[in-house]
């Protein structure tokens, strides 16, 4: 397998330019003569169904929910980056390419990064013409906040449900391209394999998830975006239905995998109540505006809380330790995630955690002194110049809620507890993956004709994803990406015609997806999907998860090994495969979570070295900080499938050249 990354030529702020003047174009009147299949409807997905419907392509979209709003992407609350400069604070295209590459540290491709944040300001317009409801601030502009890693105010948000909004303007310009007839959309239906004919990807296997027909889709370019692998550890932000399946049978097909090891934990979810637990909430990063970040200074004061003899609000103020403001002051508590979520881990390791579960881990975000500030400054802008303290917690609280009123109430409906009075109890949980299937410039993976967008690709950040930044490239790869690089594909195959399914290469398909459904259904086994995904989940949080060292990596490889051989020997997947069966829909995406999840901890234990969200233990500086080794591990790993045994797979690199950016580490002091 040969990695060729396609980077063009040129100045950095000109490449893509210069790159989109001489692609190949597919004439409007050839576009409806070219199939193309989307699989997955989030942001990545909607956004490329509809660009491409509506340049006159004919799209087969496909999701496994009801309907398309139902996407991930939904799940979003804090904001989406853009480099518009409103604030008049001093951002820029090159800013946001800089954050991003160093919040990534500098595990990311310069030119894919620069294109992200040249599109960036593209897609707030795009947005804003489909009716989105940014947050605006008084004199009518949208309105911007800041996350971690910046300076600089460059998040557009609308309240703290951004990633539903978005969806919602995107799946009504998929909608329209629906009703168009462009558009023809597959509810309730998952891509079980991609077909290759000629070696160019030309369709895929789907399963009806209503009726468990088996179904054969073919097409002349396959994009998958069908998000990340984050519940590869159960316990996770994302969507019990969110899984890695299609991208990890493109994988099976010869599509590298590449920075596996790489996965976000966001530092502000709602800690694990027990041990029955399925599904963990995320808090949105936005909060960290306005939240303080502490634990107690003494360890009886900690102790106390857990055992609910003292509550947070007895602890005074110089007993109190904001442990990021402590070790950041540049930053404080808008740190890049993995750096909150490191910093959180040391303390409740050292003791001073305030929850009372198995682990006793959660730290305090803190919203009482927000509330006095903003209190006070609405007080005196409405001439109250002496406000009591009533009148000021009185206005502060309103604004508060006015800023983050829904995740607050949500917040309150989840642990019954009043965030306005008491801090919210959090705590750092598996969130997003950067790493994903390998593409090139074009987004397009080592397989023709098959590209890849959104969160399911590795392309744009690196070994850690900055706030705010998921929304940001999955509508720039599906409005602004893909439409040109797909086109640029698609304009040989005019004079190809239909693609026939009823092929060989359909049937062989066809056929492996029914001897695994049959393989399940038949297995007389004892335990159930989730025993064995719990299993996995427990070893890939403990030992692959926020902090690794080469031992625990080792044990994992070879227990995930065992354990995969103990699923396909021992589960038992009840019902039939004609009919709705969500429990053979969970054995067939456990299963690659299981090969995938081996594939992670063996990328983990290559990389020696510590960089962004993979810490390995062994590779950390005097402070605790990540410790990269630029000279050796410079580089994309990318892995080739090769065969059922995972620890048999091949590492190719792609080495990372930065040509416009002077390479340091990472300081957020």
């Amino acid at each position: 397998m040969k990695l060729d990354s396609k980077i063009p030529a040129g100045q950095l702020k000109d490449k893509w330019t210069d790159y989109k003047d001489h692609l190949k174009l597919v004439a409007p009147n050839n576009r409806p003569k070219i199939d193309i299949i989307v699989v997955g409807t989030g942001l990545a997905g909607a956004s490329a169904a509809a660009s491409l419907g509506e340049m006159g392509y004919n799209v087969k979209a496909f999701c496994f929910q009801d309907s398309p709003r139902r996407a991930h992407s939904i799940a979003a609350q804090g904001g989406i980056n853009a480099a518009k400069n409103y604030q008049n604070d001093g951002d820029s295209i090159y800013r946001l390419f800089y954050d991003t590459i160093k919040g990534g540290d500098y595990r990311s491709r310069e030119a894919n990064v620069y294109r992200l944040a040249e599109v960036s300001g593209n897609i707030i317009d795009q947005c804003v013409a489909q009716g989105v409801p940014f947050a605006r601030e008084y004199g009518g502009m949208l309105d911007n906040r800041s996350f971690g890693g910046v300076q600089v105010k460059r998040t557009f948000y609308a309240a703290g449900q951004t990633g539903q909004q978005l969806l919602l303007g995107a799946y009504s310009a998929l909608s329209r391209q629906i009703g168009l007839g462009r558009v023809q959309m597959y509810n309730r239906h998952e891509m079980l394999d991609l077909v290759k004919v000629d070696g160019k990807a030309r369709g895929i296997i789907a399963r009806n998830l209503i009726t468990g027909e088996i179904e054969r889709h073919s097409a002349h370019a396959v994009i998958i975006a069908s998000g990340g692998y984050g519940n590869v550890y159960f316990l996770s932000t994302n969507a019990m239905g969110s899984n890695v399946t299609a991208a990890w049978k493109i994988h099976k097909q010869g599509a590298a995998f590449a920075n596996p090891c790489y996965v976000q934990i966001h530092p502000t979810c709602i800690p694990v109540h027990g041990t029955n637990q399925s599904k963990l909430t995320l808090m949105s990063e936005s909060l960290r505006n306005s939240g303080r970040i502490w634990v107690p200074k003494k360890k009886e004061d900690a102790e106390a809380i857990r055992a609910g003899k003292l509550k947070p609000t007895q602890i005074a103020e110089e007993d109190r330790d904001y442990y990021l403001e402590r070790r950041y002051p540049a930053f404080g508590n808008l740190v890049p995630r993995d750096v909150a979520s490191r910093a959180a881990k040391e303390r409740c390791d050292a003791g001073y955690g305030i929850e009372a579960n198995d682990t006793m881990e959660g730290v305090y975000l803190d919203f009482s002194t927000e509330i006095k500030n903003k209190g006070k400054e609405v007080a005196y802008a409405q001439g109250n110049h002496e406000p009591s303290e009533e009148e000021i917690v009185t206005l502060g609280k309103k604004w508060i809620e006015e800023k983050y009123g829904n995740l607050f109430a949500m917040y309150e409906k989840i642990t019954d507890e009043n965030p306005y009075e008491t801090p919210m109890k959090i705590y750092p949980a598996v969130h997003y993956t950067m790493g994903g299937v390998w593409v090139d410039y074009n987004l397009q993976s080592t397989i023709p004709g098959c590209f890849v967008a959104g969160e399911a690709n590795f392309s744009d950040h690196g070994a850690n994803r900055l706030g705010a930044s998921a929304l940001m490239q999955g509508l720039a790869d599906g409005y602004f990406v893909v439409p040109y690089t797909v086109s640029n594909y698609l304009a040989d195959e005019i004079r190809t015609g239909k693609i026939p399914t009823n092929s060989p290469e359909f049937d062989e398909a066809e056929n492996r997806v029914k001897e695994q459904i049959n393989t399940f259904l038949n297995n007389n086994g004892s335990k159930s999907v989730d025993y064995f995904h719990k299993k996995l989940g427990h070893i890939m949080w403990n030992k692959v998860g926020m902090e690794r060292n080469e031992e625990d990596l080792q044990l994992a490889i070879n227990e995930i090994a065992k354990l995969r051989e103990e699923f396909h020997n021992d589960v038992f997947v009840p019902g039939s495969a004609d009919e709705l069966n969500t429990e053979l829909e969970k054995a067939l995406r456990v299963a690659d979570f299981m090969e995938l999840g081996q594939l992670m901890a063996m990328d983990a234990l290559q990389r020696k070295e510590s960089c962004g969200g993979h810490f390995r233990r062994e590779y950390q500086d005097a402070e605790g900080e990540t410790l990269r080794d630029d000279e050796n591990f410079s580089f994309v790993g990318a892995w080739e499938y090769n065969g059922s045994d995972i620890s048999k797979e091949i590492m190719h690199k792609e080495e990372l050249k930065y040509e416009f950016t002077k390479i340091a580490a990472r300081n957020y002091k």
